[in-house]
Formats: structure tokens, C-alpha cells, sequence
């Protein structure tokens, strides 16, 4: 049972095991999903995909497993289509608006009537034309033509955005680890680094404790209150700012935005090039309200996540020698400061926007993989994670 639909979901690179096969099938069993396609998908994304980066090559398994079977002709042609499904789903996906539009062709009564009345009349492909079920044509039904009040059929994609029902509708294609960042991806990434804890005031029900405790009070209602969970994680987070960095502008700022709400205890500090004794946390006032590298390390506590976020391509002499800076004299070198950071946190990652295949071995880069173990990943979903689960142990 499903068993050739589960090694689908297998050859599409979404990693489930035998274990969440049988949950599957007992909930198919449980009859959890009946007759309705919707609700199986919804069933079977619960139990085979337990990471939503996953949810993009779920969809397309689906759609390649069960392409075609969720409305077939010989089921509409013998059996109906089943009126209050119909109905459900266009008030579900339809705005005002576009069921007014319906209303054109007399309403959602006469469209499906004359939708099921042209299937019986129908013995071929139609390409273009205004009244057959086909393609590149004004009919209400089919598929790569236009009809603003019409339903779509195996077409893939909406081309005019019109139609009554996407058969086909992949929504978490940005989720797909192997594509490009973007503010949600990165979410997803960072949420590998979390510790929680209860700080505050009482103001969450502790749903085990409330029920123990009733039940220790003779069952009269002993209700037990804890602060809310938060994420205790503490982040420092060092952005490189100007020159090489200016191309990678848009992705540190989806790396920032995104990082602002996953850590509620994070600061961030600017820097150019390489660290030396001060840095900024205001571009348009960093000649005037510089912080000394050495404050910081004397306010934040070891149990602090540092963070780096730069291309770490420049001179090398910037990052080797004294005066090496090219805005200011700097008295020691990049390394060494880079290197007292390295020695009073626990735990400290850089995070390259740079290809990987880029970096090479030598050079300013390489010195600065050295300084940190190696300890630098490439800005890609899989990079993000990889320095997170570094972080998080």
C-alpha cells in the first residue's frame, strides 16, 4: 500500500524512513484522508517531510506520482463532479471579485455543466479555438489561452492568473535548500541555533503541571502559570561594510533582518575590511562614535555566539601587519585582534558571501581561516546551517 508513492517521495531526495511510511499508512488506515486529494497531501507532507526546506521536492514527487488522478475524465465523465467539493474549493481560493466574473458564464451551476457536457462532446486535442477544452484558446477550460472565467487543467503555471482552479500548485518552492537565500531561508537556517529558557514573568499555562496538580487537588482546578519560552542564544554579529562588500549588500542585509528577529539578545558592530581596535555601529557616524574592540570584549561574556560576515578578500599586509589598514594607521595587526577574539569566545564563526570556489587557500582569506579553524562557511542555506550547528554545541 503507497509503497510506490513513498520510494517516489524517496527518488526526490526527501529523506524519510520506513518509520514515517507506517505513519502514513496508519493514518490512511484511520481513514484520516478519504476521497479527497487535498487532504491526503496534506496528510502524507505530515508524516513523510519532517523539514520544510523539504516541502519543494514533496510537492514535485506529489505532482509527478499522481499527475492526472485528481479529477481524471472517466471520473467526471461517470461519476460528477462532486457539487460541495467544488463549491469548498471556490470559496476557498476565489476572491469577490473573480466570482463575479463566474457569474458571466451564469454562474458556478452552468460552468460546470457545460464544462462536463464538452468533455462528452470531446474526442481529440484541440489547439487554440473558443469553445473546446485545449490549449492556447479563449474556451473557459484548458489550458495556456485566456478566459477570465474559466479553470485551468494540467497547465503547470497560471498565465494570466484567472483561472478558477490551479490544478497544479507548488507553494514552498522558496523553501528548496539548493536555490537562492532570501529573509525566510535564512529564518530556517539560523533556527539550528536555539537554547530556550523561561525568563520573566508567569504568563504561559503549564498545561503538565495545571493537570498534576489538579489531579493532587482532589480534581478541583489548580491552574500553573511559567514565563514564556524565549531563545537565550546571545549573538555578537561583525559585518564587513564598503569596497568588495558592496555586491553583497542585499544578502548581509537579509542575513541581518533575518537574524534580528530569530535572536532577541544580538548586537551588531560594523567593521571594514579587517578587525582592528575599534569599530562602529552607526555607518553615517563611524568617524565620531567608534567603540574600542577592547570594550567589547570586556562588556560581553564568553557565553556570547560571534558572528563574522565578510568577502575576507583584501591586501594580506592589511590583514599581517601593523599599519596594514587603508583608512587609519592601525598600531598592531588585523590577526592579532582577530586573534583575541578567537581566544576569549567560546564559540565564533566567519560567514562568507563570496563563492566558495573563490576563496582558494592563500592570501588575506586563508590567513583568516587559519585564525579561526577553519572555522568559515559560505553564505548558502547549507553554509548558515552548518555554522549554526557549529554554534549550537
Amino acid at each position: 500500500m503507497l509503497i510506490d508513492f513513498f520510494e517516489t517521495v524517496r527518488q526526490a531526495k526527501v529523506p524519510c524512513s520506513v518509520r514515517e511510511y507506517l505513519d502514513l499508512v496508519e493514518a490512511v488506515s484511520a481513514h484520516l484522508a478519504f476521497a479527497d486529494m487535498d487532504e491526503f497531501y496534506a496528510i502524507a507532507r505530515l508524516c513523510l517531510v519532517k523539514d520544510e526546506k523539504h516541502y519543494d521536492k514533496f510537492d514535485k514527487a506529489f505532482a509527478a506520482y499522481f499527475q492526472g488522478l485528481e479529477l481524471p475524465p472517466d471520473f467526471l465523465n461517470e461519476a460528477g463532479i462532486p457539487e460541495d467539493w467544488m463549491r469548498k474549493e471556490f470559496e476557498r481560493i476565489l476572491s469577490q471579485e473573480d466570482m463575479d466574473k463566474i457569474d458571466a458564464l451564469g454562474g458556478l451551476d452552468k460552468l460546470m455543466e457545460e464544462f462536463q457536457k464538452r468533455l462528452e462532446e470531446q474526442e481529440k486535442r484541440h489547439q487554440g479555438g473558443n469553445r473546446m477544452i485545449g490549449t492556447g484558446g479563449t474556451s473557459p477550460f484548458g489550458a495556456n489561452g485566456y478566459n477570465p472565467e474559466g479553470f485551468r487543467i494540467e497547465q503547470g503555471k497560471s498565465r494570466h492568473k484567472k483561472a478558477v482552479k490551479v490544478w497544479e500548485k507548488r507553494q514552498y518552492r522558496d523553501l528548496d535548500d539548493s536555490i537562492e537565500l532570501g529573509i525566510r531561508n535564512i529564518k530556517v537556517a539560523l533556527r539550528r541555533l536555539r537554547k530556550f529558557a523561561r525568563q520573566g514573568a508567569a504568563e504561559e499555562l503549564d498545561l503538565d503541571d495545571t493537570i498534576g496538580a489538579t489531579a493532587k487537588n482532589a480534581g478541583f482546578l489548580d491552574i500553573k502559570m511559567v514565563p514564556e519560552r524565549h531563545n537565550a542564544v546571545k549573538v555578537l554579529l561583525f559585518f564587513d561594510v564598503g569596497g568588495s562588500m558592496d555586491p553583497h549588500v542585499r544578502t548581509c542585509e537579509e542575513l541581518f533582518s533575518a537574524a534580528r528577529t530569530e535572536f532577541k539578545h544580538m548586537e551588531t558592530f560594523y567593521f571594514h575590511n579587517c578587525l582592528y581596535e575599534s569599530v562602529w555601529q552607526n555607518n553615517v557616524r563611524r568617524m565620531n562614535e567608534q567603540i574600542k574592540t577592547w570594550d567589547i570584549l570586556r562588556k560581553y561574556g564568553n557565553d556570547y555566539k560571534v558572528i563574522f560576515v565578510g568577502d575576507a578578500m583584501m591586501a594580506p599586509y592589511e590583514v599581517t601587519h601593523a599599519g596594514g589598514s587603508v583608512e587609519h594607521w592601525n598600531e598592531e595587526p588585523g590577526a592579532v585582534w582577530l586573534q583575541r577574539i578567537t581566544d576569549h569566545y567560546d564559540k565564533i564563526a566567519w560567514i562568507n558571501p563570496a563563492p566558495k570556489s573563490y576563496w582558494g587557500n592563500g592570501g588575506s582569506l586563508g590567513a583568516i581561516r587559519s585564525i579561526f579553524n577553519d572555522h568559515m562557511y559560505p553564505l548558502t542555506l547549507s553554509g548558515l546551517e552548518d555554522a549554526m550547528k557549529f554554534l549550537a554545541k
